[in-house]
């Protein structure tokens, strides 16, 4: 994804797409969704943040993770369906959705080692981790953080890019007037652009457009979604946050690298991918495929987030994969 574009998209980069309909606020007809609870569902205390996270159900565990600017809500027509045969876990990583707004330098290895010690302090036995967009980078880099409790993990239109082996690896110290003059500027300016687009990206119409613009089939950009995204957005230090997370993360993500991780991965990886994502298309998925051989792939006539676009198609994806994967999950499905 182009770094440019990602910043102009703000804070909803997990968003979905086109094709202007509009709003509706019905569920998906035959699918169960999540209902909507302004004050969130469960907290943990994490490194002395508050961290929010919903858990349904009974069995073999399935951790969900968000994408960019979204939350466990996002998952809304995946956990109550997966809920009837797992015990699904959707948690909101820290900066994001419920939880706390922490002011922080934010770094991929933040979110691993926070699902890392989820799993070690809330699940408690091996399970499957399931991330989109930004949550697919985190859920490949806690599994081979804590491999002894990852027994499979998905990825859903994942984020993360493979190294570039021409990259420069060193950096200069660079002169005085670099470091004392032009530095600073560079971080005034970019606070006073990132602070406009950050005002601009919060607005309902601009995240719905959003949306839009990375949904295939847009039915399902209602206002439950919106409201999900422009809730926490209203947080005093979210601003703040996405400053940190534009300069400190967007623009440094060559330092974490899909072939870094799946080089130490040790568990079975399915990949349920949106064909049509303007952002990250099936040429990334295929070389994820090529690259590490233990990978499921399928392909899904949707955008960025399939998972809200068509939750019907991952879900019975998902379930198949389960239950060919481990005894212990094939045990939930009978």
């Amino acid at each position: 994804m182009n770094r440019r574009d990602f910043a102009f998209k703000g804070i909803v980069a997990s968003g979905v797409s086109v094709m202007g309909s509009s709003l509706v606020t019905e569920p998906v007809k035959g699918l169960e969704r999540l209902p909507f609870k302004p004050e969130g569902y469960n907290y943990w205390t994490w490194r002395g943040h508050k961290i929010h996270y919903v858990v349904q159900g009974e069995g073999f565990p399935i951790v969900l993770i968000h994408g960019f600017g979204a939350s466990a809500f996002h998952w809304r027509y995946n956990i109550p369906e997966l809920a009837k045969r797992y015990k699904v876990y959707a948690l909101d990583l820290l900066g994001f959705g419920w939880s706390e707004k922490a002011i922080i330098e934010y770094d991929a290895m933040v979110w691993r080692d926070q699902v890392v010690d989820f799993l070690k302090e809330i699940v408690k036995e091996p399970a499957v981790i399931v991330g989109n967009s930004l949550g697919g980078f985190t859920a490949l880099v806690a599994a081979v953080g804590l491999p002894e409790q990852v027994a499979g993990v998905a990825l859903l239109n994942s984020a993360g890019q493979f190294g570039n082996p021409n990259a420069e690896t060193s950096k200069s110290e660079g002169s005085i007037l670099q470091k004392f003059v032009l530095k600073p500027l560079k971080e005034i300016f970019q606070r006073v652009v990132l602070g406009f687009l950050f005002w601009q990206a919060k607005k309902p119409a601009r995240i719905e457009s959003v949306l839009k613009s990375v949904y295939i089939n847009t039915s399902n950009v209602d206002d439950y979604l919106v409201e999900s995204i422009t809730r926490p957005a209203a947080d005093p230090n979210a601003g703040e946050v996405y400053y940190r997370l534009m300069t400190r993360f967007m623009l440094n993500q060559s330092k974490y690298t899909l072939d870094n991780a799946l080089s130490q991965l040790k568990c079975p990886l399915l990949l349920l991918w949106g064909d049509l994502d303007p952002w990250v298309g099936p040429a990334k998925a295929n070389r994820i495929k090529e690259f590490y051989p233990r990978t499921t792939l399928v392909n899904l006539q949707a955008g960025h987030c399939p998972h809200d676009e068509v939750p019907e198609l991952v879900n019975r994806a998902l379930m198949d994969w389960l239950s060919s994967m481990t005894p212990e999950a094939s045990l939930q499905t009978v």
